[in-house]
């Protein structure tokens, strides 16, 4: 996932996932999130809403990822996500999944 796009009534901004928004400190976000995608299998581009993503945030790097379901081809979509990313998919309001692994006794 290497953009977001913050879409309000009138205007579209456009963001490169690894760079914060512009407008800086009381920049308000004026309409849904949609955050942009392709898929591997039919390599379809596209915009998603948070509603469609689920976030997995494991113990390590291997355990944390987001998935979605690609709606052109039906494919279960799987990706890795670092910090930027988690932190833009929390924001944005994508369900959260937190995964613990077992105690040792």
């Amino acid at each position: 996932m290497s953009t977001s796009v913050m879409s309000g009534t009138e205007d579209a901004r456009t963001h490169d996932a690894s760079q914060p928004p512009q407008g800086g400190p009381g920049f308000d976000r004026v309409g849904p999130v949609l955050y942009k995608a392709a898929c591997p299998d039919c390599r379809a581009r596209l915009e998603l809403h948070a509603h469609a993503l689920r976030l997995a945030i494991g113990a390590t790097r291997k355990t944390t990822f987001y998935s979605f379901t690609c709606p052109e081809c039906g494919a279960a979509v799987r990706k890795p996500a670092g910090e930027r990313i988690v932190e833009l998919l929390t924001k944005g309001g994508v369900r959260t999944l937190r995964l613990h692994t077992p105690r040792r006794s």
